[in-house]
């Protein structure tokens, strides 16, 4: 549901006169960061591409949502330092790995599960869960509206974000 949120964010953005632009595995992976693995050195430099290419967004004036498995708080520490304060707001989408796999439209948990792909986070390489996100959103709970407002409540409350 990562990409799922984010695209309801950023529509919510847009039609309230903010700027954003979207970084998920799909734009990333398939470009920029296409000659990486999924080895944890190559989850360390896709995470530090990523974090630099989100500063360059947000110097330019953009918003920039990142929707990404990021499984060690090393590389979340590190984009975390590479940005100015409140530059950067980590959000916790927290949800049971049961319920991740009944979502898994790309078939890649089954695929984890067989063997075809590995260091699959969840399945045969770990997650370390933030310890002081600025949200935890229980997708498992809620509606993706009910999730987008979530963020969106914490980013009007902080200030991070204007609304019509």
């Amino acid at each position: 549901g990562k990409s799922t949120l984010a695209n309801a964010l950023d529509d919510f953005l847009f039609h309230n006169g903010n700027n954003s632009y979207i970084l998920d595995g799909d734009n990333i992976r398939s470009g920029l960061n296409s000659d990486l693995d999924f080895s944890d050195e190559g989850r360390h430099e896709n995470i530090r591409r990523i974090s630099e290419a989100a500063k360059l967004f947000i110097d330019s004036g953009l918003i920039a949502i990142t929707a990404f498995i990021s499984p060690f708080r090393k590389e979340r520490d590190l984009c975390r330092h590479l940005l100015d304060n409140n530059e950067f707001v980590e959000i916790f989408l927290d949800c049971p790995l049961a319920i991740c796999e009944q979502r898994d439209v790309k078939g890649l948990y089954k695929k984890a599960r067989s063997g075809k792909l590995k260091n699959f986070t969840g399945i045969d390489s770990p997650y370390e869960p933030p310890v002081n996100p600025e949200l935890t959103i229980k997708t498992g709970q809620h509606t993706v509206e009910e999730c987008v407002q979530q963020i969106i409540a914490y980013l009007i409350e902080k200030k991070y974000i204007s609304v019509k």
